[in-house]
């Protein structure tokens, strides 16, 4: 039995092998279930620190009226402040996928009148019966 073993049941405490690809390998005598304890805690904590991303969205028309789309972007324009990205899309019912480009330029106004809130992740992309823009909001100083 070596002496590390030996020290470690002397002080009632376990041998815990820290890096075993050293050499020699490196071990330490600590507590283990207190280790395992203190591990856990310090995760808890990183988690709980990692920013927590928020996805808001905001649903158009392709012939949505000015009133829905200032309302719409009042909207918008919390959910960015409130720093959750933005999914602003355009759903296109039946037949109306014919005014896509009304759509396109919808989005695309929506960005340009977002510009000092947020930034444009990804530009409109017609996927299906939508179109879909993503918007991140800016960094608050």
């Amino acid at each position: 039995m070596g002496k590390a073993k030996e020290l470690a049941i002397e002080q009632e405490l376990d041998l815990v092998e820290i890096s075993p690809k050293a050499k020699p390998p490196v071990c330490k005598i600590i507590d283990y279930k207190k280790f395992l304890y203190e591990q856990k805690k310090r995760e808890k904590t990183l988690k709980s620190k990692a920013t927590k991303v928020t996805i808001k969205e905001i649903r158009f028309g392709p012939q949505t009226d000015e009133h829905d789309y200032e309302f719409k972007k009042k909207h918008a324009v919390k959910f960015l402040q409130d720093g959750a990205k933005l999914k602003a899309f355009v759903f296109f019912k039946g037949r109306s996928i014919i005014f896509k480009e009304q759509g396109q330029i919808l989005l695309l106004k929506l960005a340009q009148e977002l510009e000092e809130y947020g930034k444009v992740e990804q530009l409109p992309r017609l996927e299906g019966k939508r179109m879909i823009m993503f918007i991140a909001p800016k960094k608050v100083k």
